[in-house]
């Protein structure tokens, strides 16, 4: 008798287990698709944003680097920018340094 009671919660056990998988599988699904809509797709949104102001970047356009150096663009290459800082003071950025359009840095609000 005790024998039947262990087999039969191993068999109810089972079954539920079974059940549980699929609410398992059910919440790993809404999980993946939270963190796309909230995370990865406005990110990937914005690099592509960002990618797109940097290609039409032209010489005379005022710009920051990511470290803070504001000056004007000076020559454009293919992977570089010629960024003049001073009077005759040239430095030699890659384009993917270049966080923005210095008008558009100082628009944006400060953040706390």
């Amino acid at each position: 008798m005790i024998f039947d009671l262990i087999f039969l919660q191993d068999a109810t056990a089972a079954g539920a287990q079974q059940g549980s998988s699929w609410s398992f599988w059910i919440m790993m699904i809404l999980i993946f698709v939270v963190f796309y809509f909230f995370m990865i797709r406005p990110q990937t949104k914005k690099q592509k944003e960002l990618q797109k102001q940097r290609e039409s970047m032209k010489k005379g356009d005022k710009v920051v680097t990511a470290g803070g150096i504001y000056g004007y663009i000076k020559e454009v290459q293919e992977t570089t920018f010629l960024i003049e800082i001073a009077k005759d003071v040239c430095i030699k950025v890659d384009k993917g340094s270049i966080y923005t359009v210095a008008e558009d840095a100082q628009a944006a609000p400060a953040k706390d």
